[in-house]
C-alpha cells in the first residue's frame, strides 16, 4: 500500500529524514514512535504530500507520489487537535470531504449516519461541535476522515490532548473499529502505551533515521540498543563483557540467553527480571552487596530502587508481599530470559 524509498527531508543543513525506507502493507496498522525531533511526524507529512522531498520517493498502490497534491493522494488525515469546523454540525464535519467529491446528498446523509454508529456517536447529526466533549470531538474527526474511504488513513498524535483513561478506551475501540474495515493505518505518537496497544507493527525513529522497526511483542521484548531500552523506559542499563551465557557488569556476574552477542557490550536488565535473596551474613567475594535505596507503590507492584556500594543503581519490581524495606540489606539474583543483550546504536 504504501512504501518510502530513501525519503529525505531536509532543514537546512539537518536532515530530518535520513533515507528512510519503510513499508506499510495493506490493512496492516503502523503506529511510528520516537522523541520530539526524531522526524515522525514530518515523515507524515511527507507521505501526505504536504512536505516535498529532497531525496527518495513516497509510492501508493505502486504510483510515485511526486507532484501529485494532497487531495489526489486519496489519504485521510486527523491531527491532534482535530481541526473541525465550529461553523458547521456535526453532519456538516464529517460530511466534508464527500462534498468536495461531488457525492451525492443522499449517499452524503448515508456515509455520514453510518459513520456517526461505528465511532459511537448516533444521531449526533445536528449536534454543535462546540458542545462536544474532547472525546466525541476526536470520534467526528476520526469519521471525517474515514468518510471518503481512503486508501490510506493517517494520524498525528490522534489521541494526545485526552486524558489517559479515555486514551486507554478509544485507543482498544480504534483498533477494533480498524480491524472491522480493514483499515490501512499510519499513525505517530510518541505514547508508549497507544503505540503497543493500537498497531500491528511500531516503528521507533531517532534523528531522522529508523531505530527499530517490528511486531510491538518484538519491540518490548528485545530493544535493539540502549537508545530504543532507555526510549522504551527501562533503565536498567550497563556495561558488560559477555562471555558465554554469562557478563560480567558492575552488578555482579548476570546470565544472558542463548546465543547472545559477545564481548563488550551494553546490557539490558528487566525490573521483573531481578529477584530478592535472602543475605545471609558478608557477600560472596566478587558480587555486590546491595541495599534497599526506595520502594515506590505502583498499583500492580512495588518498584524498588537497588543501591550496591559501588555502581549504578538498579531497579527492581516486586509483589507487594515481597519488597523488603528502605535500608534492608539483600542478595540479588536474575533471570536470563529478562536480559537482553544490546545492539550497538545508530552512528
Amino acid at each position: 500500500m504504501l512504501r518510502l524509498d530513501g525519503a529525505t527531508v531536509r532543514f537546512g543543513e539537518r536532515a530530518v529524514l535520513d533515507a528512510v525506507d519503510l513499508e506499510v502493507a495493506e490493512h496492516e496498522i503502523v503506529c511510528v514512535l520516537g522523541p520530539s525531533g526524531s522526524g515522525k511526524s514530518t515523515l507524515l507529512r511527507a507521505v501526505a504530500g504536504l512536505q516535498v522531498l529532497d531525496g527518495g520517493r513516497v509510492l501508493l498502490g505502486g504510483a510515485d507520489q511526486r507532484g501529485v497534491p494532497v487531495h489526489r493522494r486519496g489519504v485521510g488525515l486527523m491531527f491532534q487537535d482535530h481541526q473541525l469546523f465550529p461553523q458547521r454540525d456535526v453532519g456538516g464535519n464529517v460530511a466534508f470531504g464527500l462534498r468536495m467529491r461531488g457525492t451525492g446528498k443522499a449517499e452524503q446523509a448515508e456515509r455520514v449516519r453510518e459513520l456517526l454508529d461505528l465511532v459511537g456517536l448516533p444521531g449526533a447529526e445536528r449536534r454543535s461541535v462546540a458542545a462536544l466533549s474532547g472525546g466525541e470531538q476526536q470520534r467526528v474527526a476520526l469519521a471525517r476522515a474515514l468518510a471518503p474511504r481512503p486508501r490510506l488513513l493517517m494520524l498525528d498524535e490522534p489521541l494526545g490532548q485526552l486524558d489517559r483513561g479515555l486514551r486507554e478506551r478509544l485507543v482498544v475501540e480504534l483498533r477494533q473499529l480498524f480491524g472491522s474495515l480493514g483499515t490501512t493505518v499510519l499513525a505517530v505518537t510518541h505514547d508508549q502505551g497507544e503505540a503497543f496497544a493500537l498497531a500491528d507493527r511500531v516503528v521507533v525513529m531517532r534523528d531522522g533515521r529508523i531505530a527499530q522497526s517490528g511486531a510491538p511483542v518484538e519491540v518490548w521484548s528485545r530493544p535493539a540498543s540502549e537508545f530504543v531500552a532507555r526510549f522504551l523506559g527501562f533503565d536498567n542499563v550497563v556495561a558488560a563483557r559477555v562471555t558465554g551465557v554469562v557478563a560480567d557488569t558492575a552488578w555482579g556476574k548476570i546470565p544472558v540467553p542463548e546465543d547472545s552477542p559477545q564481548g563488550e557490550r551494553r546490557l539490558l536488565v528487566r525490573p521483573g527480571g531481578v529477584r530478592l535473596v535472602p543475605r545471609e551474613g558478608q557477600p560472596v567475594a566478587g558480587e555486590p552487596a546491595w541495599t534497599v535505596e526506595s520502594r515506590t507503590f505502583r498499583g500492580s507492584h512495588v518498584a524498588v530502587r537497588l543501591r550496591p556500594v559501588d555502581g549504578p543503581a538498579l531497579d527492581a519490581e516486586l509483589p507487594l508481599r515481597e519488597a523488603p524495606e528502605e535500608g534492608a540489606a539483600v542478595g540479588v539474583a536474575f533471570r536470563a530470559e529478562d536480559v537482553v543483550v544490546l545492539g550497538d546504536d545508530l552512528p
